[in-house]
């Protein structure tokens, strides 16, 4: 279950972020509040899985995903690019998750 909380906080991180762009400085009202919602939603499931995660563990994995999400976000929605020493960067966060994932007990308190 504290992985299924993990995994709502950065959809919220992530929902919220995205409508930070079209919010244009908080000018427009749905997307504001879609900021404000994506956080709350985001917050409330993170402080979740810190009752059964590793605070270090649990920000990593939050950090990482919401900036690889964001990243493809912008590709798709706003048509930003991403150049080649963006995706390698892009790449050793996955790889770092990967190890964090897989070889790392950090995940336990």
């Amino acid at each position: 279950m504290p992985y299924l909380y993990l995994a709502l906080a950065i959809i919220g991180e992530v929902t919220g972020t995205s409508a930070l762009k079209a919010s244009q400085g908080f000018t427009q009202v749905l997307p504001s509040v879609i900021v404000v919602l994506g956080y709350a939603f985001s917050f409330f499931f993170l402080s979740l899985a810190l009752k059964y995660l590793a605070l270090g563990f649990s920000y990593a994995i939050w950090c990482g995903m919401g900036i690889i999400l964001v990243a493809l976000v912008g590709v798709v929605l706003y048509e930003e690019r991403l150049d080649g020493p963006a995706l390698l960067g892009i790449f050793l966060i996955i790889s770092g998750i990967g190890v964090l994932n897989l070889f790392s007990g950090a995940a336990e308190q």
